[in-house]
């Protein structure tokens, strides 16, 4: 493994985390309706669970608004069922053989709360960052050990690791003020 293999290595893997964090920001909810809010949901399906967006077609209708069509009519109460008991504060009603699933403005104290959550899926996104700077550290240092490279190659490689880290946390720390003016903005 060469020094530019680790530096790769270290920066897909923060690119991973950075897009991991940003579909653990999309999942949480502001005050606007958005599809994504049902991604996690599980419906009972001919006895086996299957995510919502296999049975149905999960769409926008307004602003806070989602509409669920199902591809098969006989489906809509499970649907229903499973949206209810999801725990994410949805009250789902059935319109013919359409359901809709009005989104409740989010109170202040809610709006905190989501931000708290938002800042907690950060900083679990800059450990996976630090902890990828850590192992990729560790590999230089391995490097150095059996001389495959010089200390003074292992210590610039070492330091665009740093550099590299210092980019994605600041790329997170943007991810997250932005989220977080979304979710407070009433």
């Amino acid at each position: 493994m060469s020094l530019a293999d680790v530096k790769k290595n270290a920066q897909e893997r923060m690119v991973k985390s950075l897009e991991t964090l940003r579909a653990d920001l999309a999942k949480v909810r502001t005050g606007r309706a958005h599809t994504g809010i049902l991604d996690h949901v599980m419906v009972e399906y001919y006895g086996s669970p299957t995510a919502l967006s296999q049975v149905a077609n999960v769409t926008l209708v307004d602003a806070r608004t989602i509409g669920v069509q199902p591809f098969e009519k006989k489906m809509a109460a499970a649907i229903e069922r499973a949206i209810r008991d999801a725990d994410l504060g949805l009250n789902p009603s059935s319109q013919g053989d359409q359901i809709r699933v009005p989104t409740p403005p989010l109170t202040e104290e809610r709006r905190k709360e989501m931000v708290k959550l938002v800042k907690s899926e950060a900083e679990d996104a800059k450990i996976a960052v630090r902890n990828i700077r850590r192992d990729a550290n560790e590999s230089l240092k391995k490097m150095v050990k059996d001389k495959s490279c010089s200390e003074d190659d292992e210590r610039r490689s070492s330091d665009e690791v740093q550099k590299l880290t210092d980019k994605f946390i600041v790329d997170i720390d943007k991810m997250v003020a932005d989220k977080e003016k979304e979710v407070l903005t009433v």
